[in-house]
């Protein structure tokens, strides 16, 4: 029953990363000029695309975080820096491309996918320098 001794660590930290999940996507959520709920709920794929790659692209440095943290405050203030970053995303692919929110609410996948591609790569390399 030794490795039972374990749990307690995995609930506190996975409590911990779902809060942080939920923080990102509630201000991912409100810094994007689109609503992603109304216009999932309507069909829009490209809202669907580009939510889940910046779901994506932060989930993957929070759990680098989270797996190479030393204890909750180490998770705490890596996951922060995740989310700054991840978040930082989103304004250079609007920087970068000033349509974004027109296509992304015209259903425009094309751009979608790109964004959530961009998400995801900045996401592996945020998660590759945690490591």
């Amino acid at each position: 029953m030794i490795y039972l001794q374990t749990i307690p660590n995995f609930l506190f930290f996975f409590a911990a990363a779902i809060a942080y999940g939920a923080a990102y996507l509630f201000i991912y959520t409100r810094i994007t000029p689109w609503s992603e709920l109304e216009l999932i709920r309507k069909g829009n794929d490209a809202a669907a695309i580009s939510l889940a790659g910046a779901a994506l692209g932060f989930a993957i440095p929070l759990a680098a975080a989270t797996a190479n943290s030393l204890n909750l405050i180490d998770m705490a203030v890596w996951g922060f820096v995740a989310m700054v970053i991840q978040l930082g995303v989103f304004f250079v692919a609007r920087w970068a491309k000033p349509g974004l929110a027109a296509d992304i609410e015209a259903g425009k996948t094309a751009t979608s996918v790109s964004y959530a591609a961009f998400a995801l790569g900045v996401g592996l390399l945020n998660a590759a320098c945690m490591s």
